[in-house]
């Protein structure tokens, strides 16, 4: 094997890895863009997933600088060249593309753009989208052989979106299916409940002027009543927690999280704490849901090399630390960007505190304590 067929290799089985790790579909779709872009030898690639109307939900590019897109404009349309391929199930390749029929123009800052090379997106007869490259760098325009690893990479750009129309409805499912579990358990329990609290106080109401005794003892089950009803709401509430609390508790919970998203990211995510007892209700949901945040936050915006997780108990209070060795900010000037006001309302609403330590490029640290008791 050549080191150019190694090379190409490499750059098939990324678009593969990209597919099958679960990065979010537009990161899938733009690894297999890029993959095109080098593999294929153009200068220009896209992808465009089309949207409601005349629109592309997707429009992803390699090869344009974010100062070339700035001034090209708005996404385009699908419209002639562009909005014949979602309709054609065959490809198209071109040694000019402005010799195409439906080929209409391009905006004065778009580069020109000369031999072409387009394939469909295809999932059985349905185009989900269409994959195309420009401007081939090596003399002769695109071949038979690009035109036939083009589809194959297009397929993988169709089952990242079937994967994620599938999810979707996935999710959609577990939403209706929760929001009627909800309905039914306030209907069973909170809402008869509820109807008896408002019959006994209104007949407290008509009894204060003629029997102040009965009045009293009417109140009384009013009182009784909506103390049932809080806590059948409390239940229902607590069966709402993140699924990931429901065994082990918090520290096996965190290490699952950061097992999955090692796997995931392209920077390593470690947990590196300590079994500790186990929280009261709202203080373990806070606690998680802030490492959520602040994962999010550092694997999204900070280019770290390692994200680390720790846990341990220290002096009855439980200490969760999220530290990264990434860009770094100034939290005074980013709290909102950041997220980091939503995790700091968290925090106080467990009676915990929240921390933040960060320089610009000097990484950062998220530092939640919250009491054992």
């Amino acid at each position: 094997m050549t080191a150019c067929d190694r090379a190409e290799l490499r750059e098939v089985s990324e678009a593969v890895l990209a597919v099958t790790a679960r990065l979010s579909v537009r990161d899938v779709l733009q690894t297999i863009v890029a993959s095109a872009r080098r593999l294929l030898d153009a200068r220009y690639a896209a992808l465009g997933v089309p949207g409601p109307a005349d629109t592309f939900a997707e429009f992803l590019t390699d090869g344009i600088s974010d100062e070339q897109w700035r001034a090209i404009g708005p996404l385009p349309r699908r419209h002639g060249l562009l909005g014949a391929m979602l309709r054609d199930p065959e490809p198209v390749r071109l040694t000019d593309v402005r010799s195409h029929p439906r080929f209409g123009w391009w905006p004065a800052a778009h580069p020109e753009l000369t031999d072409f090379l387009g394939v469909p997106i295809l999932h059985g007869d349905e185009i989900l989208g269409s994959i195309f490259l420009a401007n081939k760098t090596r003399p002769g325009g695109f071949t038979a052989d690009d035109e036939e690893l083009l589809r194959l990479l297009a397929a993988h750009a169709a089952i990242a979106l079937v994967n994620a129309r599938l999810y979707e409805q996935s999710r959609e499912l577990s939403i209706v299916a929760e929001r009627n579990r909800i309905a039914r358990e306030l209907h069973d329990a909170v809402a008869q409940k509820l109807f008896s609290l408002r019959l006994t106080a209104d007949a407290a109401a008509t009894l204060v002027t003629r029997d102040a005794t009965r009045a009293l003892a009417e109140l009384d089950t009013v009182r009784r009543l909506a103390a049932e009803a809080t806590e059948e709401l409390r239940a229902i509430v607590v069966g709402l927690r993140p699924a990931e609390l429901a065994g082990d508790g918090l520290d096996v919970a965190l290490r699952k999280q950061a097992d999955l998203l090692d796997r995931v990211h392209a920077p390593a995510v470690r947990f590196a704490g300590a079994a500790v007892p186990r929280l009261p209700a709202v203080r373990e949901e806070a606690a998680f849901r802030i490492a959520q945040e602040a994962l999010h936050n550092a694997l999204r915006h900070a280019g770290p090399g390692v994200v680390t997780v720790t846990l341990r108990a220290a002096g009855g209070s439980v200490v969760l630390e999220v530290g990264d060795d990434g860009r770094g900010f100034d939290p005074r000037e980013a709290s909102r960007q950041f997220g980091l006001a939503s995790m700091r309302e968290r925090a106080r609403g467990a009676g915990g505190r929240l921390d933040v330590l960060s320089r610009p490029g000097e990484g950062t640290t998220v530092r939640l304590e919250v009491p054992l008791e």
